[in-house]
This record gives structure tokens, C-alpha cells and sequence, in this order.
């Protein structure tokens, strides 16, 4: 029995959730909204007939992260792991709270980052499993948004390069997945109006997710669906690592030497 993990309340992880239902996926649902979760759930299992399970839980909790986490560890039908649950943000630093900055670390970088332990150990027993961590654009380009939520973003991304590499000689498939602006409710949420932005640079929810899925289906370890021109991320990559192997030497540069 395959099942997913996701936060479906609404969004992307509602239309996760659906698409690897219409797959043949049966779920395990994660998200704060009991409610709403649960009537996500009964449409879900309506329209496809899979087994759908829902979790209620705040995953800036720590409690409810290890409770969470734990659920995972422990059930060996999991085969696949969405983490989509995160919070954005758009004020620049001197217009944030501080607290506020905390809590999206926690739901952004440190629930991830549990989450992602819970799963691997088995995954990697059974040699077989997905984990699939939705990033952003910003996790390159920090300067667009609030540059808090840029970091954690930018932490998704390079704890999935570090773990496909530590993965690699698995089965086990990582995916991460770098959206653009998207129409979903994050930019209510994050105190800017998805109205207010330039419709030519914001996609469908709904097109997202379905080029992501298709990305993975590709075997795609990084999927930016807005990214027209691939060779871009291509040469991106390839600088990055031409660089690596010329980042820590036994003295500092020569411009940095006195003259």
C-alpha cells in the first residue's frame, strides 16, 4: 500500500493530494485545520475511492512535529513524503516581527527537516521511496522576498542536494521543486495579494503541481516549472560545481595578499 504525506488544507498540497490520489496513492493527510482537512479528505476519497487518513496537527509545534514524525518512522506502508506545509513572508527585515521570522523557520526548515529523518531510515531499509520537498525560486534568488523566508527556502534546497548525494547509491528518489509566484493563498497569507502582482509572472496552482508531478515522473531532481529555458539552470549547476573543489585552500587568495 503506497501513501503520501502532505499538508492539503488548500493550495498546492490540496491538489498534491489529489493528483497522487487520481494515481492510485492512498494518504495520509497532514495540516492545523481539523476541519477543513477532513472535508479535503471525504472529497478526496469521494472522487477516487482511495483511503484517505488525516492528521491534525501544527507542525510549528514541537510536540506535534514529533508526534507527527514518529507516525511516519512507524508505518511501513509510506512510500512517499511530500513536505509542502511552509509559510511565506514579503515585509523586509526592519517590517518584521521577529516571532513571526521564528515560526516560519520552525514550519519551513526544522519540521522539514524531522519529517525528512523520520522517512529516509526505512526508505532506505526497503531501498525504495520519494521524498519530494517544495522549495522555491527564492532559494536562489533571496533578494525577491523577505530574505528570512529566502533562507529557509534556500535551506530546502541545498539539504535535498546533500541528501540525493548521500542517497545516491539508493533507490531512494529525491525531488525539489522551486516555484515561481503561484495563485494560491500564501500571498494573502504573507501580506501581499496575489492581485497585486503582474499576472504574467503568476501560474495556476493547478499547472504547478501538474509539471512538477511530471518532473518527477522524468526522474528530475531540481523541477523549476516557470524556467523556460533549462540550459540556464544547466550552466547555473555547472558553475556551481566547477567552484566547489576551489572553495578551501591551505592559503587566502592572491587579491587578498599584501602587496
Amino acid at each position: 500500500m503506497s501513501r503520501d504525506r502532505s499538508s492539503p488544507a488548500s493550495g498546492i498540497g490540496a491538489l498534491y493530494a489529489d493528483r497522487l490520489a487520481r494515481k492510485g496513492y492512498d494518504l495520509i493527510l497532514v495540516a492545523r485545520n481539523g476541519d477543513r482537512l477532513r472535508r479535503a479528505a471525504a472529497t478526496i476519497h469521494e472522487q477516487t475511492g482511495r483511503t484517505v487518513e488525516t492528521v491534525t496537527a501544527d507542525l510549528t509545534v514541537a510536540d506535534d512535529v514529533a508526534r507527527v514524525a514518529a507516525q511516519i518512522a512507524g508505518d511501513p506502508r509510506i512510500t512517499m513524503l511530500v513536505n509542502n506545509a511552509g509559510v511565506g513572508a514579503t515585509a523586509p527585515l526592519l517590517q518584521s516581527n521577529a516571532h513571526a521570522m521564528s515560526a516560519m523557520i520552525a514550519l519551513n526548515v526544522d519540521a522539514l527537516m524531522r519529517l525528512t529523518y523520520a522517512a529516509v531510515p526505512a526508505f532506505v531499509e526497503r531501498n525504495r521511496g520519494t521524498i519530494i520537498n517544495i522549495a522555491s525560486i527564492v532559494a536562489v534568488a533571496p533578494e525577491r522576498l523577505n530574505g528570512v523566508y529566502g533562507g529557509t527556502k534556500a535551506f530546502v534546497l541545498a539539504f535535498s542536494q546533500s541528501l540525493r548525494q548521500e542517497l545516491a547509491d539508493s533507490n531512494v528518489h529525491v525531488q525539489v521543486v522551486l516555484p515561481g509566484a503561484t495563485a494560491t493563498d500564501f500571498w494573502d497569507i504573507a501580506g501581499l495579494p496575489v492581485q497585486h502582482l503582474p499576472q504574467e509572472i503568476v501560474m495556476p496552482a493547478d499547472a504547478l503541481v501538474d509539471a512538477a508531478l511530471m518532473g518527477l515522473a522524468r526522474n528530475e531532481f531540481v523541477t523549476i516549472p516557470s524556467l523556460h529555458d533549462v540550459g540556464q539552470w544547466d550552466t547555473f549547476e555547472a558553475a556551481r560545481q566547477a567552484m566547489a573543489d576551489n572553495l578551501s585552500t591551505n592559503k587566502p587568495a592572491d587579491r587578498y595578499l599584501a602587496n
